[in-house]
């Protein structure tokens, strides 16, 4: 009864020997089979959890494509509105600018006799040649000429203002009385007939200083024209009629507001006013009073 199993198992028969063996051989076949099983499911489920970030990776890749689509479309259409406010912001200004400033008057276009500026604004005294009794400026252009002169008085120069706005009955009996003093060929060389000034539009002023006084043929000799041909263009004036020109005389004392940045362009590109077709001072009249 105590004889151990494994002395009971070697004398068994054959027979009992090949079932147990049977058995062991079942049961580790068994344990293989549910080890491969649960192997093949985890890989399964491996598989299918890669398989479902794939599909999520995609749907998202997509997702963000149709954002970018989107954001796309969005900018498009935010650019067109700019651009339509844009330009609706471009003819508002343009219909509330006088188109008549940035013209070619000079013995070309002529200017309506009932012409006035919209607005007119007085030079203060202080800034006025003791003379002077045209001191009336566009309303507009006072900003720029008031920096104009402080400039020069900052710079010790006597620049004064002696002529300005002057009406269409005014430049006609101005030019009359021109014409009695010096004769009629000799005051077209100088002054404009009644709607072709300058004047008219209260853009346009004549300078002197205290020096020079009326005597204007002297200002080409003074330190404030060489000081305005340096600085003028800064607050948008140009000199209208310089040498060799083909309309009048030289006015050195002669300077008109074009804008800052027309003006600009005309110093840089050392050009006159009268140097341009009217389609190129055109686009610069949005730009007058910048």
């Amino acid at each position: 009864m105590n004889q151990s199993f494994i002395d009971r198992l070697k004398n068994a028969p054959p027979v009992a020997f090949y079932a147990i063996a049977s058995i062991g051989v079942l049961f580790l076949a068994g344990v293989v089979w549910y080890s491969i099983s649960g192997y093949s499911s985890l890989e399964q489920e491996k598989i299918n959890i890669l398989t479902d970030l794939r599909e999520a990776r995609e749907k998202n890749y997509d997702l963000f494509q149709q954002n970018i689509d989107q954001r796309e479309v969005i900018n498009s259409f935010q650019g067109q509105i700019q651009n339509i406010s844009s330009t609706v912001g471009n003819l508002e200004k343009l219909s509330q600018t006088d188109e008549e400033l940035l013209r070619k008057y000079s013995k070309i276009y002529f200017l309506n006799e009932n012409y006035v500026p919209a607005k007119l604004a007085e030079i203060p005294e202080e800034y006025r040649y003791k003379d002077s009794t045209n001191y009336l400026i566009h309303a507009d252009v006072w900003p720029y000429l008031e920096k104009l002169l402080k400039a020069a008085h900052k710079d010790d120069i006597d620049l004064l203002t002696a002529s300005a706005f002057r009406s269409f009955d005014t430049q006609a009996s101005l030019k009359a009385g021109y014409k009695v003093t010096y004769g009629a060929g000799t005051a077209n060389q100088f002054s404009a007939d009644q709607g072709y000034s300058e004047h008219q539009l209260g853009t346009s002023l004549d300078f002197t200083t205290s020096k020079v006084g009326g005597n204007f043929s002297d200002f080409k000799d003074d330190p404030a024209y060489d000081w305005l041909l340096s600085n003028a263009y800064k607050y948008g004036f140009v000199l209208s009629y310089p040498k060799d020109n083909t309309y009048y005389k030289f006015e050195p004392w002669h300077w008109r507001f074009v804008g800052v940045a027309l003006a600009d362009f005309l110093h840089k590109e050392n050009k006159y006013f009268y140097d341009l077709d009217q389609r190129q001072i055109d686009p610069y009249l949005i730009k007058l009073f910048d």
